[in-house]
């Protein structure tokens, strides 16, 4: 049955709230920011309202498996462009209040269009399609009216089949989500123990050594730029990126592929304009543009980005915003006997080859989802007489038993 999104979902509009109503804590907010890969991730800038505005906003409250859609931005294509960009609510979410520049989709009838169905409906291309043919406005700043996206039709297989279809692609997705936190603990891990050894200075033998102000008295007091070099990225404009192996990063970390590899892996990155002093790790070769540095160094990676990341790289030009390399280079560090970093390096190695090895399980399982995405919604991968077993985020859906039957 084809319909349109006005026949099958409400519509949600953005809060209308000022920047001066935010707290500390609260009614999370969600914004155009938390998008990303489909998912809702948290930011260090965070909004939140006041539990006295519930009842003034509750009406763009979120609830899990809602369907949010940026309709702000950059023109779709646009690199980084960001209007037509969806994202599914976690529960963790739920109770949360949708920002401006943005719209929920919600099913109206759960018996004709299942919600998690319809968020992987909207990862499709032709619904990207339809966000790129509608939005109006200049390169750099386009809207997509919400009246031209409840136009957006489809059609949509019994409701039965649609809990298959996404039964299948949330299995997928919460093998990706599972690896992402896997890896965040490994990362986790690793930074705990540079902390432990090289901020409390709690490192193994710290009971036998000399402190002087509060640091080991043997650790040579030396400055960033006599550890490392960082080096100028190299420009290079979308349309001369070839989609290839190598990632090419940015201060924003990765924004795009290339054929070629500037800078032979592993290797790290320090964003320069944008993000300034945004710290990234390449397991493997990578193309570093002209917003951000990659390091030369003698001393191992992974000791290097921890140091990286702890240190407060401020900006004291206010005429050119940026990463100043000799301010930079200026940093003071207590630098720990080689000895003591070879053994941390030994160590956050480790934890960074089984990332990496996670790293790649999730780039398979992003690229076989999406090869299968697309002809799971248009019907060319039938699942009509598979028996499907529902993923942990989807158990509701089954009801009691935990299987859709073969003829569904």
């Amino acid at each position: 049955m084809e319909l349109a999104l006005r026949e099958i979902c409400d519509f949600i509009n953005g809060g209308p709230w000022s920047e001066d109503e935010y707290v500390d804590a609260g009614i999370r907010v969600v914004k155009v920011s938390n998008m990303e890969d489909g998912r809702i991730v948290p930011r260090n800038d965070d909004n939140f309202l006041p539990l006295s505005k519930y009842e003034k906003y509750k009406k763009h409250e979120l609830k899990t498996d809602d369907v949010v859609v940026a309709t702000v931005g950059s023109h779709p294509t646009q690199p980084g462009s960001v209007v037509g960009r969806t994202s599914r609510i976690p529960p963790e979410y739920s109770g949360s209040f949708l920002n401006q520049n943005a719209v929920c989709l919600r099913s109206k009838n759960p018996e004709l269009c299942n919600q998690r169905y319809l968020f992987y409906l909207s990862q499709t291309v032709l619904f990207r399609h339809h966000i790129e043919s509608r939005a109006r406005g200049s390169a750099n700043q386009v809207r997509m009216a919400v009246s031209e996206l409840k136009k957006f039709t489809a059609v949509y297989p019994c409701v039965k089949l649609q809990k298959k279809i996404a039964a299948v692609l949330s299995a997928y997705d919460e093998l990706i989500e599972n690896n992402r936190r896997r890896i965040t603990l490994l990362e986790a891990l690793a930074e705990n123990v540079y902390r432990e050894w090289f901020v409390r200075f709690r490192f193994p033998g710290h009971d036998k050594v000399t402190f002087a102000k509060g640091a080991p008295a043997r650790w040579e007091q030396r400055r960033l730029g006599s550890v490392l070099e960082l080096c100028y990225g190299k420009a290079l404009k979308e349309a001369d990126r070839v989609p290839g192996d190598f990632h090419v990063y940015g201060s924003s970390g990765v924004v795009g592929s290339h054929n070629e590899a500037l800078v032979k892996g592993p290797g790290l990155i320090v964003g320069r304009k944008g993000n300034v002093g945004s710290v990234f790790f390449a397991d493997r070769g990578f193309f570093p543009i002209d917003t951000v540095y990659f390091v030369k160094s003698d001393f191992p990676n992974t000791f290097l980005y921890f140091l990286l990341r702890s240190m407060n790289f401020i900006n004291n030009d206010a005429a050119v915003p940026g990463l100043n390399r000799g301010q930079a280079y200026s940093n003071e560090l207590s630098l720990p006997p080689n000895a003591l970093i070879l053994e941390f390096a030994r160590i956050a190695d480790a934890h960074f080859e089984m990332k990496q090895i996670l790293v790649r399980q999730n780039e398979n399982l992003i690229s076989v989802r999406d090869q299968i995405l697309p002809r799971l919604i248009s019907g060319k991968l039938s699942l009509k007489n598979i028996d499907i077993h529902f993923p942990a985020s989807m158990a509701e859906e089954s009801g009691a038993d935990s299987r859709l039957t073969a003829h569904a």
